[in-house]
């Protein structure tokens, strides 16, 4: 399995020491280079990289949708994307430092306002859910968290209309997993207002940037939000519904998307 390999662990069940094998997480570094010149070197899953070059590199404002790409080449066996973009004179460019990308959370990733200002979208959309469609949903995604059971050590994000997920990517890194999503979405030209998205892990500021510039206006997740994160969705429109488990949720921001039955 390309995201987990075997490794050798000595565990104590509360009265032995035993050698045995587990399962653990692959971290894969992948450097992108843009136009020739070294952009960013993040630490991720090593599967749909192609998927998460795209994704990030829309986040970070460098491209608004595929057709601004020339050429995408991913040499998986040395750990280098290569692109070329059409339009090398993107204003964008350089106003994000060479730096590198770590696969955990918080002061792993700069804060990049000025892109953040270009990328994030305010969402209008109307699209409404069901307290029971959530928790449908979030089941779901939860079904198909096989190599979080496996290792522990993953991330689980996904697409999905009112009714069932359309596609759900994995990685150790949380914001990974969402550029996942939106590479795929800017490579099908995937229209996002009537989606959701649906998510694993904790609820930061971050991760709702990211939901504002992929465009969804429904977040799902099983986890807490940060307070900062809630002023964001506040201020961009976005639903956040946080704690979905055991038939319970949380609804946080613009609650009028959210309806009993």
């Amino acid at each position: 399995m390309v995201n987990v390999e075997k490794i050798s662990v000595v565990k104590f069940d509360g009265t032995h020491l035993d050698e045995t094998e587990d399962n653990a997480a692959v971290e894969f570094p992948l450097t992108i280079q843009l136009d020739g010149e070294e952009f960013a070197t993040m630490v991720c899953s090593p599967d749909y990289l192609k998927e998460l070059v795209l994704g990030f590199l829309a986040s970070e404002g460098i491209i608004r949708s595929i057709s601004q790409i020339e050429s995408l080449n991913i040499d998986q066996d040395q750990g280098f994307a290569y692109v070329e973009l059409k339009n090398k004179k993107i204003r964008n460019k350089h106003t994000v430092s060479k730096r590198f990308i770590g696969s955990c959370c918080g002061k792993s990733r700069q804060f990049y306002f000025q892109n953040d200002v270009l990328t994030a979208k305010t969402i209008g959309h109307h699209l409404q859910l069901s307290v029971q469609q959530c928790l449908n949903l979030m089941d779901e995604l939860q079904n198909q968290s096989s190599l979080f059971r496996l290792t522990g050590g993953f991330h689980n994000a996904a697409l999905g209309t009112t009714d069932k997920l359309l596609l759900s990517r994995t990685d150790i890194g949380r914001h990974n997993a969402l550029d996942k999503i939106y590479g795929h979405c800017l490579e099908k030209r995937i229209t996002l207002s009537d989606k959701v998205i649906v998510f694993s892990g904790r609820i930061s500021s971050e991760i709702v940037l990211k939901v504002a510039k992929i465009g969804a206006g429904l977040l799902l997740s099983k986890s807490a939000p940060t307070s900062l994160a809630l002023k964001l969705a506040d201020d961009l429109g976005i639903t956040t519904v946080g704690f979905i488990r055991n038939e319970r949720l949380n609804i946080y921001t613009h609650p009028e998307r959210i309806i009993k039955d």
